[in-house]
């Protein structure tokens, strides 16, 4: 089992507030709790955009997992970028003549 050496150290907080954590944080996200007055656990961090976490939610996880799967099993083809546009274009037209009748 890995041992976790717990390190620590006195830092002085800056006139405008702020802390070094030294360079090997540089650039770094973390995540900075106050657990009480005085005392805060910094931890790194990553974020994840709103409009990306749907992609960590299980069910679009699996759906992508096997979509990816399926995409190195099946190698690409020739495709003809008009002929597809032309048959959205029906599809779409075809919906919209349904919509307006009901």
């Amino acid at each position: 089992m890995k041992s976790i050496q717990a390190k620590s150290s006195v830092k002085v907080v800056g006139a405008n507030g702020q802390i070094s954590l030294g360079k090997e944080f540089a650039g770094k996200k973390v995540l900075v709790e106050e657990r009480e007055p005085g005392v805060w656990l910094i931890r790194t961090a990553r974020v994840i955009p709103e409009n990306e976490l749907w992609l960590h939610e299980s069910a679009a996880s699996h759906d992508l997992q096997r979509a990816l799967t399926w995409a190195q099993q099946n190698s690409p083809g020739e495709s003809a970028p008009e002929e597809v546009a032309r048959k959205l274009e029906h599809a779409r037209k075809k919906t919209k003549s349904r919509s307006a009748r009901s």
